[in-house]
């Protein structure tokens, strides 16, 4: 631009300020947006507190304006605001999981003082602490701290604070920051991608003054206003200026793509990275699971067979499914007709807190029949009233038909572990209780002898077996004039009569399945880490396809452990075994760390889940936590490079072929964009060859034709390969290796190969028309304005812009797929040569980049004056044969190397041979899989199958 406006070129000189301009232009409105969404997600999670202020006015603030001496009221279903002290309470307890790890909600004690200031948090029951949730009851406390000084926020200032060089010299530390004013300067921060591209750049930069200097001495230094003009723009070809523009706008579009996917993007790296995992660590209840509990099985003693309930999914829907006795469906009429098991049905209705309902709003015809329906309560006791609805003995029914009067309750203990409720019965005028809870505890309590009892607890372990949670019902028959209340409960729950058992499990969601077998194709390895039990854990891995079918039951077993078996393994242990495990039980987040480094010394690039604060240090050490958006705690979020809003384990594996389809695309346009400023450093540098009459090189391209390719050409083209569709075979590939990045050794040779010959082409177009039929004849003067002995160059000129044009446009559509021929790209769904006019139209937007760009090019070259001054070049007529001709060449070597590819099953040629045998109906997955194992020794399914 300053060489420009020096010698007085004012029109380049307003073009490259416009160009200038522009970029600026886009870079500001890409940083303002990502901030303005930055803004509303997180006014999304900003909840709201209850504070007393004003002379007992209760008021609704947000929590970030509560301040230390505030008196803050909260109740069932809150968020705790801050850390409380208590003062007031009515049954409150809070669920501290996401704090202390500890599942069970914790009684808080109003009012209490503890003797001691060392006491754990969770044994500090006068305390709420900010982020937990209230569980049951009321409170009323004073705000004792907020924000970074609660005991959450402690936890988070670990996590966020940078390491300090303590133990530095003061040499060291002024040279630390030397360094980091110098990577910012350079642009050598952000994410690994920009980093390696700003490296990459910063290598043009040397490479364009080394090629400006070899310009010069081709010229004997004798550096006039030409000479300068023409070393710029050989250093000028041989940068891609859109590169950054096209990669911030594709990114921009990728977190857009994953948002609506449900995966919320908070650090860009996890954007780049997620296509390269090659292990996934998954939470179970809520993500691989509903989250919810529904029954599966009943014994009823009495009944031939167990009850079963079979085809559904759908936890608050009474119609869903079947129930089947032996085989046989149960109907209303078998209800009435089996006393004992409508004893079972009234038992585990009335002795029942939840509520289900029909939603009188919505349709019966819905697509999704939960929608039909809701509920509030406890999983399991939701799960119970469910099972009794469906045999019309719902606990509505039974109050409304005045048959059922309560008399008393006996609530849910975590100690005890059971809960009684004492109804009185209108119809027969006797008084009954009934009791659920676990066999341990109400087996005891039976009326029957011990053989019996034993052998209920063997059909509770059969039960628990098959990863069902068992719970034991029972009823007893009370006499008149009893005390209902709490002081004679031992009374009350002894000698009961046994009623039956129920098994109850927390289903997978309908997606999981595909979710885990995509994975394995792709050779990403699915590990389950969980809380719960080895047994519950071990039948959802073998129901989600974590543990194959076709796994060996000897291997299967040494796949799930313990965290205690894993934790007491040295870490020589676990390097020596020979697949890390696929499930770990009763996992604590010291365990999720150590599986993380485990991996990592397997070279495995790992996604961790997690939701609570203490699971923020393995979310931290992933390469790519992500925390739950609905039931994570927000500490985890900070610590998570991505946000599920869903839950959903799905949505990770859409995840990472999302990241999977933005490597693609960004190796599609960085070659595309690379293969331009091949060709044009080939160009120009042999063009130095050319000499008008007074021995000075005329230019094959003027600066004004290589910034017009270069800005608007390519970068509609590169932005439309940013804009591609994942490819049919992106998750039957194994993951890329993320260490060596999107310069991998194929793109390096296509590149050179594509940009050589495209260089070499343009070449022979000029010394066609210049040589060929203007006889050598090269003019003087011609690099700065147009005169008489001009015309052979600027026609020259003409049909190289019109060849490299053509050529980057052709080329645009041949780097959608790196081996693939242009007439076959996509075989699963079309075939033949016609399947072009498919494939093309797949991504509208580079279609009509590729037809703008050509449709322009004519009026650039044709509009009188404009060609001339501007871009110094003139119209061409016979040319065009030439312009045809070469584009044919061009195709012919591309799509040669493209078939020599395949045949020899080069870099991505063995992909687009398995993507062939799709359209023959062949097993994707075995003839993908058969035989490889990833970089972390992933073993996919067909390997399972083998073994």
């Amino acid at each position: 631009m300053a060489a420009s406006y020096g010698m007085l070129d004012f029109i380049e000189g307003s073009v490259i300020t416009a160009v200038i301009i522009l970029n600026i232009v886009i870079g500001f409105a890409q940083d303002y947006r990502a901030e303005k969404t930055m803004q509303s997600l997180h006014s999304l999670s900003a909840p709201i507190a209850t504070v007393v202020r004003n002379n007992g006015r209760i008021e609704k603030v947000k929590a970030e304006e509560i301040v230390a001496g505030d008196i803050v009221c909260v109740s069932v279903g809150d968020v705790v605001p801050a850390d409380l002290r208590l003062f007031e309470g009515m049954n409150f307890e809070t669920n501290e999981a996401l704090l202390t790890g500890e599942s069970l909600p914790i009684t808080k004690t109003p009012l209490l003082t503890l003797p001691h200031a060392d006491y754990s948090l969770g044994d500090r029951t006068n305390m709420a602490y900010s982020s937990s949730t209230v569980s049951k009851g009321r409170a009323v406390g004073i705000v004792v701290a907020t924000g970074m000084n609660s005991e959450v926020g402690r936890i988070a200032e670990l996590l966020r604070g940078k390491k300090q060089d303590v133990g530095a010299s003061f040499i060291a530390r002024i040279w630390g920051k030397v360094k980091r004013i110098m990577k910012n300067v350079l642009g050598l921060v952000g994410t690994p991608l920009q980093v390696k591209l700003s490296k990459f750049a910063l290598l043009l930069f040397g490479l364009a003054i080394l090629l400006a200097i070899i310009v010069f001495s081709a010229n004997k230094w004798d550096i006039d206003d030409e000479v300068l003009i023409y070393g710029i723009c050989v250093a000028v070809a041989v940068i891609p200026e859109s590169l950054i523009a096209v990669l911030t706008i594709t990114m921009a579009v990728g977190t857009k793509t994953m948002a609506k996917g449900h995966v919320i993007v908070r650090k860009m790296q996890a954007l780049e990275a997620v296509g390269g995992v090659t292990n996934i660590c998954s939470d179970k209840t809520g993500t691989l699971t509903q989250g919810k509990m529904i029954a599966r099985k009943a014994f009823i003693p009495g009944l031939d067979d167990v009850v079963s309930i079979q085809d559904t999914s759908s936890p608050f829907d009474p119609t869903s499914g079947i129930a089947t006795i032996g085989g046989t469906i149960i109907d209303g009429g078998m209800v009435e007709k089996s006393k004992p098991l409508e004893q079972f049905l009234d038992a585990i209705a009335l002795c029942n807190l939840s509520v289900v309902r029909r939603n009188d709003d919505v349709s019966m015809s819905s697509e999704k029949p939960t929608e039909n329906w809701s509920a509030s309560g406890e999983p399991t006791e939701i799960a119970l009233q469910v099972l009794a609805m469906r045999f019309g003995h719902g606990k509505p029914s039974l109050i409304d038909s005045g048959n059922w009067d309560l008399l008393a309750e006996h609530p849910f203990d975590s100690t005890l572990k059971r809960m009684t409720v004492i109804y009185k019965n209108i119809h027969t005028n006797t008084v009954e209780a009934f009791m659920k809870g676990a066999g341990e505890v109400v087996v005891p309590n039976l009326n029957i002898p011990e053989e019996q009892k034993n052998a209920i607890l063997n059909r509770v372990e059969r039960l628990a077996g098959e990863g069902l949670r068992v719970l034991c019902i029972a009823q007893k028959t009370l006499p008149f004039g009893g005390k209902f209340g709490t002081n004679n409960r031992a009374d009350v729950e002894s000698q009961m009569n046994f009623l039956g058992l129920v098994g109850l499990y927390d289903p997978p969601r309908p997606e999981t399945f595909e979710a885990v077998r995509k994975c394995k194709v792709a050779g990403v390895k699915v590990h389950m880490l969980t809380g719960d039990h080895i047994r519950t854990a071990t039948a959802i891995a073998h129901e989600v396809g974590i543990i194959s079918p076709a796994m060996p039951v000897a291997q299967a077993a040494t796949m799930v452990m313990t965290a205690g078996q894993f934790d007491t393994l040295s870490e020589d242990e676990i390097d020596k075994l020979e697949a890390l495990p696929l499930v770990i039980a009763r996992c604590s987040p010291a365990t999720k760390v150590r599986m993380v480094e485990a991996l990592h010394r397997r070279r495995a690039f790992c996604v961790m889940t997690g939701d609570g604060v203490n699971d923020s240090p393995a979310l931290k050490r992933a390469d790519v936590g992500i925390a739950m958006g609905l039931s994570g705690s927000d500490v985890a979020k900070d610590a998570s490079d991505l946000v599920l809003t869903d839950d959903n384990f799905a949505s990770i594996v859409r995840a990472v072929e999302e990241g999977r389809r933005l490597f693609d695309n960004i190796q599609k346009f960085i070659m595309h964009l690379l293969i331009s400023n091949i060709s044009q450093v080939v160009l120009l540098l042999i063009g130095l060859a050319f000499s008008d009459r007074n021995g000075v090189s005329v230019f094959p391209l003027s600066p004004l034709e290589i910034l017009w390719v270069n800005m608007i050409t390519s970068s509609f083209l590169a932005l439309g390969l940013g804009l591609e569709e994942a490819q049919p075979d992106i998750m039957l590939r194994p993951p890329h290796d993320l260490r060596q990045g999107v310069f991998t050794w194929e793109v390096i040779t296509d590149k050179m190969i594509y940009g050589i010959t495209m260089g070499a082409l343009c070449l022979v177009s000029f010394v066609i028309v210049a040589y060929g039929h203007g006889g050598g004849d090269l003019g003087y003067d011609c690099n700065h304005a147009y005169n008489d002995s001009c015309t052979n160059v600027f026609r020259a000129r003409a049909t190289v812009f019109a060849v490299l044009s053509f050529l980057l446009l052709l080329t645009a559509w041949e780097v959608k797929h790196f081996s693939r021929s242009l007439f076959n790209l996509d075989p699963a769904r079309h075939k033949g040569p016609l399947s072009i006019f498919h494939t093309l139209w797949y991504n509208q937007f580079l279609f009509w980049a590729v037809f703008a760009g050509f449709v322009i090019t004519f009026p650039v070259i044709y509009i009188p004056t404009f060609n001339t001054v501007v871009f110094k070049h003139m119209a061409i007529t016979w040319e065009w044969g030439v312009v045809l001709g070469c584009s044919a060449a061009y195709l012919t070597v591309v799509e040669s190397w493209k078939g020599i590819k395949r045949w020899r099953g080069i870099g991505s040629g063995v992909f687009a041979k398995t993507g062939a045998q799709l359209e023959d109906g062949l097993e994707v997955a075995s003839g993908v899989s058969s035989g490889r194992t990833s970089r972390s020794g992933t073993i996919v399914e067909a390997e399972e199958r083998k073994n």
